[in-house]
Order: structure tokens, then C-alpha cells, then sequence
């Protein structure tokens, strides 16, 4: 499981012209899912992610977390993070996981993060999004539960 993970002063996703997810401050997530992921890969990303310390203090230091700042996720379902471009210059996908299992992890991983106290908000899985939000920092971390 990937996950990028983008501080946003704010952020909204839209599908077919309708905004269903929008977020004021905290974090943007992108997060793939692969066909070997389990319960065990979405545990590990909810703790790294809801703890990862990348928001500023009192002393401009990168010290607190999305909780510490009780900032919010928009969390949408990327199957792009899992593209193969070692061959030709057309990405392959086979290395994400099958449509109906991503669902299933990603509803998982978005109620583990409310589980945490975090409100989410995500776009829809499997449709056409267009995200707009503002990086703030930039700050951009990638993730993967394979590399602990």
C-alpha cells in the first residue's frame, strides 16, 4: 500500500462538476492499494500518517501532527501510485489491486483514520476526480508499507 501524503492549507475534490470533499486544513492523501495488502498494511499507514509529525510549532519546527493541529484527510483512492514504467513509455497497471478489493482496503483505511479522531473526506472510488488544493510548505511524503 502507497500512500502520498500532501500538507494542504485547503483542498477539494470534485466529480462530474460536484464537490463531494472538501477539507480546510490538514492533509491530502493519495493512496494505492495493491492485491497484496492487508488489514496489516492499513494499520501501519493509519499510525505513520496519523502521527507523522510535518506541521510547524510555536518554533516553525515540523513537530506536531495532523491530530496535534486537529486538521482533517481528503483521502482519495489512487491506482496510479502502483503504475510499472520500467518497460516503453506506457505505464502498466497490473501491479494495483483489482477494483472491487481496492474498495473494500480503502473504505477500511478512511474508517481506521476516524478511528482516530480524524474527520475524512474522499472523492469516489473508481471515478474521474479533479483535486485542487493548496501544498502548503510544500510538504510531500511518500509511504509504502512494503519498505518499513
Amino acid at each position: 500500500m502507497r500512500a502520498v501524503i500532501q500538507r494542504a492549507k485547503e483542498a477539494r475534490v470534485r466529480v462530474e462538476d460536484e464537490v463531494v470533499g472538501v477539507i480546510s486544513h490538514g492533509l491530502v492523501v493519495l493512496l494505492g492499494v495493491e492485491d497484496a495488502d492487508t488489514e496489516e498494511d492499513i494499520a501501519y499507514l493509519v499510525r505513520k500518517i496519523s502521527k507523522l509529525r510535518i506541521f510547524e510549532d510555536d518554533q516553525e519546527k515540523m513537530n506536531l501532527s495532523v491530530q496535534d493541529v486537529k486538521g482533517d484527510i481528503l483521502s482519495i483512492s489512487q491506482f496510479t501510485l502502483h503504475a510499472d514504467t520500467r518497460k516503453g513509455n506506457r505505464p502498466s497497471f497490473t501491479g494495483a489491486a483489482k477494483p472491487d478489493y481496492a474498495d473494500e482496503l480503502y473504505r477500511q483505511f478512511n474508517a481506521a483514520l476516524a478511528d482516530e479522531g480524524i474527520h475524512v473526506e474522499t472523492g469516489n472510488f473508481g471515478k474521474h476526480m479533479e483535486i485542487d488544493f493548496i501544498n502548503d510548505g510544500p510538504v510531500t511524503i511518500l509511504i509504502d508499507s512494503k519498505n518499513k
